[in-house]
């Protein structure tokens, strides 16, 4: 070959490399060491003391892999990954029933059992591996301790005029805890009818809609609100910096209190553009390490079966729960039938 065509060869040869390298596409993603959680809201401090927190500084330390968040509430947070399918933005997703089941659905997990997972019990986890539990919860009410000197007991109580613009509760198909909501009113007053009959005629009460549980807190808190919903992690946590939050379970007149768990599920979302970190990510928030801090400092119950809490706060959340009725949901058909559920909800209250 001669020179001056050899040196051609090789100018052409480096020109091409670069442009070789980029249809990597992924590499250089997957090769940052960061990790992007999508996550409805509760697991995060008021003021940088949540499990969140000490959970991803512990794991920044550790791995070098720095973690990005984003929060909102549970149907929030999967229809905004669900916007970005066709190009992913989010590693992990966690989120509480039914939008985990709601996310698996429409193929926005891949399968990935962390280690630990072994130790969850298999309700508390999707059978062919896509999502796991990595903070047990239960669905609750919560009211102001200091303008209420005895908490609620009933739905029926709530009814009272008393309560007329100092009731909120988080909307539901939008918040996960305003989903619990009908969830819990269709269990104990007997199915659909009544219940959206009882949340038609509460919605005198009721000050409006709200996209995020947790912002209802300080408004209880500082007396603005008499009754909220919410959940016992987050509430209890936000008791820490909210002395006037007291949580209870409402009862039908005449019957006993009612809750069912609401846990915090974690899944790799699909196509995930950090997907090793985000398995790194999940392993870590399943470890033993850091759900012994679940109670300690988030205020939740381990989703492990094997870690066995036995800190002051453990010992306050086994008293709160204690003669509250624990029943399990048909996920199943709140899955396949949330949206008629809701547009029910919708129609009796106006809303």
């Amino acid at each position: 070959m001669p020179r001056n065509s050899l040196k051609l060869a090789v100018a052409l040869s480096l020109l091409a490399t670069p442009l070789l390298s980029a249809c990597g596409g992924n590499s250089a993603a997957s090769d940052e060491k960061v990790v992007t959680v999508y996550s409805a809201d509760g697991l995060k401090g008021e003021n940088g003391d949540g499990w969140y927190d000490r959970v991803f500084k512990d794991f920044e330390k550790q791995t070098g892999i720095k973690v990005e968040y984003v929060e909102g509430g549970s149907g929030e947070m999967v229809q905004r990954a669900a916007r970005e399918k066709p190009n992913p933005q989010a590693d992990v997703l966690v989120t509480l029933p039914p939008f985990i089941q709601q996310a698996d659905g429409k193929g926005m997990l891949q399968k990935y059992a962390p280690k630990g997972s072994d130790q969850v019990s298999g309700a508390d986890k999707a059978a062919d591996g896509t999502w796991t539990s990595v903070v047990n919860n239960y669905f609750g009410f919560i009211y102001n301790r200091n303008e209420l000197k005895q908490a609620p007991t009933t739905w029926e109580e709530l009814l009272d005029g008393s309560y007329r613009n100092k009731l909120q509760y988080s909307t539901p198909g939008v918040a996960g805890d305003g989903t619990a909501v009908l969830i819990k009113a269709m269990h104990d007053f007997g199915g659909e009818k009544p219940a959206m009959e009882y949340l038609g005629r509460l919605q005198a009460n009721n000050v409006g809609p709200s996209a995020s549980t947790g912002k209802l807190a300080p408004k209880v808190d500082k007396g603005e609100l008499l009754v909220a919903n919410g959940d016992v992690q987050m509430n209890f946590a936000q008791s820490r910096s909210m002395p006037n939050l007291g949580i209870w379970f409402p009862a039908r007149e005449g019957g006993r209190p009612t809750t069912f768990a609401l846990p915090y599920a974690a899944g790799l979302v699909t196509g995930a553009p950090h997907t090793e970190n985000g398995r790194k990510l999940l392993d870590f928030m399943l470890s033993q390490g850091a759900q012994r801090q679940v109670s300690e400092i988030g205020g939740g119950f381990s989703a492990r079966e094997d870690v066995k809490a036995t800190d002051a706060n453990a010992v306050a959340l086994a008293k709160i729960m204690d003669g509250v009725e624990v029943f399990e949901p048909d996920w199943d058909d709140i899955e396949a039938n949330l949206t008629t559920y809701v547009e029910a909800w919708k129609s009796a209250t106006g809303s």
